[in-house]
């Protein structure tokens, strides 16, 4: 029987209406569409990849597994202690070896912004947001714009033979708008620095959305949003299995009443429904010793209110959501000339989640203000599969198909506005229950450190306390110095650790592993960056970062970033642009031995792009061509998995018309 009530308290961080509301505080945002302005966006423009525009972000990185669905890093912690969401739904992915990130459920012809929000601080929406949260905002046209808008764009990059195509329709009046299209992504492997071919890391993809809004009074709208993506034929270089299917349908539907009040500006529902199936394939790979079929899939409905009110010195949210998600997997081994075995690997894990959350940005005299933003949230999980039930119960005897736990956030942050400066302090604790593979999963095989993973029913939720503080310092008008660092203290750290007792399944792995929970753990991140104008048509921007994370024995945790650091000159001279960036990491010397990582060697590549814009009346002609990786270095960054090697030399051209 499923039972959940909950109260709550939340977070600072939600980003406003982009037509209705004022914002509340965001850590930082990067534009994809250029409807509005923002002060961040990729150099390809909307033909870039969703992650493309994540790493524009500061504090974000991807795990590579191939070419696609890169997965989004936040802090030096993966999609365990993230939550990512689309315009504030709920979604989960629905393969058990993480090929599927949220993020690969949308386009950026489809998306507005993407907003991030560092620590403990997220959005209302978010849950179990240790390392931080991401809301990827669709791109809706809005009432009283042109009448009529149509955008076309076609992308090609030499190395891989990566085509992009889109297209898409706005309309708009004082009472109706809608606006929607399609986008098209294939290429074929692509080459590493000095022409190596890597096998296994071509896609093909197809995204189509619609977007609708009418206005059923003045101050009452009600919106919906549908999405289809669908993604085909997609190879994982660094893994031993293909995707022959990945599809999403993603809708909603809301209703927003703006308010004509000095104090209240608007109260905003939302109910949505998402359906995800993954189809994992080893057919095309050579020497399959057992083939299998690894299907999965997730169903996620759910609801969300807020209320946002503001004056002259508060900035604040009330939040309740409420969703339900079910996942399921499982796996069929065909040995040659044997009776195929069958094995569920999620088993049909049922979640219910409910929460409410309060935020509240308070401005003080004397440039002061102070963030406080809190959570609580009841979780109750259902085990529906009794296949996979029983499978999990010959390891813990003890354990019944349905658990319930209780978790939350609270976090608290100064900043002081003198002149020339900023300074800002901020601390915040927060909890999240294990999730379904950490709980629930059987027999996972890890290619990263060759280990089948087992979960466990008997895992206490993890927590941490998080620290963090900045100093920014504009001594000119166009010169910006800016610090910043965080630092995560973990109890009950959850993590795989080696079970002697047990044998393992997949061919060729090292043994089993079990999630158990440590004592405690640590993360700790550190950036220290710079801009420049020195003359109004150039800049200099440059970052230098690191990070360190340690275990309960004081060993290194698995793909934490050594020194990273990036240098960028950019030329403005009225339609045209041109930029010539450096990036690189230090040596990885300090890699996860003991969690299966190995070194990774230091590299620096060059990056040459260009812009230039062309206005004819209402049509705007934007081409942009570029080089990465000029000098066609061979490497991999701390974060591809198994090492797999980036791309050497490519060179890019994409043509975007607007009218």
């Amino acid at each position: 029987m499923w039972t959940a009530v909950v109260l709550a308290i939340a977070t600072i961080i939600q980003p406003a209406d982009t037509a209705t509301d004022r914002s509340l505080q965001l850590d930082e945002v990067v534009v994809v569409s250029g409807s509005i302005q923002g002060v961040k966006r990729s150099v390809k423009g909307q033909v870039a990849s969703i992650e493309e525009h994540l790493l524009e972000l500061n504090h974000t990185d991807v795990v590579r597994r191939g070419s696609y669905a890169w997965e989004p890093v936040v802090n030096n912690m993966q999609s365990e202690r993230v939550s990512t969401t689309i315009d504030g739904m709920k979604i989960f992915y629905a393969c058990t070896d993480k090929m599927d990130p949220v993020t690969s459920y949308v386009e950026s012809g489809n998306l507005q912004s993407i907003s991030l929000n560092s620590g403990l601080n997220g959005n209302p929406q978010s849950t179990g947001n240790i390392g931080g949260s991401l809301d990827l905002k669709l791109r809706k046209v809005g009432f009283d714009n042109d009448a009529f808008r149509l955008n076309v764009s076609a992308g090609h990059e030499w190395n891989g033979h990566l085509q992009v195509y889109g297209a898409d329709v706005a309309l708009s009046s004082h009472r109706f708008y809608t606006n929607f299209g399609a986008f098209y992504r294939h290429a074929g492997n692509y080459e590493a620095g000095g022409g190596q071919t890597v096998q296994f890391s071509k896609f093909g993809k197809v995204n189509a959305f619609t977007n609708l809004g009418y206005r059923l009074a003045e101050n009452h709208i009600l919106e919906g949003t549908f999405i289809y993506d669908r993604a085909t034929d997609v190879g994982y270089p660094a893994l031993n299995m293909d995707v022959y299917k990945a599809e999403g349908i993603i809708s909603s539907l809301s209703y927003r009443w703006q308010f004509s009040h000095p104090f209240l500006n608007s109260w905003e529902t939302k109910v949505y429904y998402n359906h995800i199936t993954h189809v994992m394939d080893d057919t095309t790979r050579p020497d399959v010793e057992i083939h299998m079929d690894m299907p999965g899939k997730s169903w996620t409905t759910g609801l969300y209110s807020i209320l946002r009110a503001s004056n002259g010195h508060h900035n604040a949210s009330v939040n309740y959501d409420i969703y339900y998600n079910r996942l399921f997997a499982d796996m069929t081994m065909y040995p040659g000339g044997a009776a195929p075995m069958y094995m569920v690997t999620w088993p049909d894990v049922g979640t219910l989640n409910t929460g409410l959350a309060l935020a509240d940005q308070i401005s003080l005299a004397h440039h002061q203000s102070v963030g406080l933003s809190a959570k609580l949230a009841i979780q109750s999980q259902q085990l529906n599969n009794y296949e996979g039930y029983q499978a999990l119960k010959v390891f813990f005897s003890g354990m019944t198909d349905a658990y319930h736990q209780v978790i939350g956030r609270v976090a608290a942050h100064y900043a002081w506005s003198p002149e020339n400066w900023k300074l800002t302090i901020g601390t915040g604790w927060g909890s999240r229950a294990p999730t379904v593979t950490e709980a629930y999963g059987y027999y996972l095989n890890n290619t990263f450190d060759q280990y089948d993973y087992i979960g466990n029913p008997r895992l206490k939720n993890e927590s941490a306390i998080e620290v963090n503080g900045g100093i920014q310092w504009h001594p000119l008008p166009l010169l910006n110095l800016q610090w910043d660092a965080n630092a995560f203290f973990f109890s009950n750290y959850i993590i795989g650790e080696f079970e002697t007792r047990l044998s393992s399944m997949t061919v060729g792995a090292e043994g089993v592993k079990v999630y158990y929970n440590q004592d405690h753990a640590k993360i700790i991140n550190t950036s220290l960056s710079a801009d420049w104008q020195p003359l109004e048509w150039l800049k200099w921007t440059g970052q230098i970062s690191y990070a360190l994370g340690h275990d309960a024995q004081g060993d290194n945790l698995p793909l934490i970033s050594p020194w990273a650091f990036q240098s960028r000159l950019d030329f403005l001279f009225n339609r045209f642009s041109a930029q010539i960036s450096v990036k690189g990491n230090a040596r990885q010397a300090h890699f996860g031995h003991k969690y299966g990582e190995k070194e990774t060697s230091g590299y620096t590549i060059l990056n040459l792009s260009a812009q230039y814009n062309i206005s004819v009346q209402k049509t705007l002609l934007t081409l942009r061509a570029g080089v990465e990786n000029l000098l066609d270095k061979t490497y991999s960054t701390y974060s591809d998995w198994n090492n797999i090697p980036q791309k050497g030399r490519n060179v890019y051209v994409n043509l975007s018309v607007s009218l």
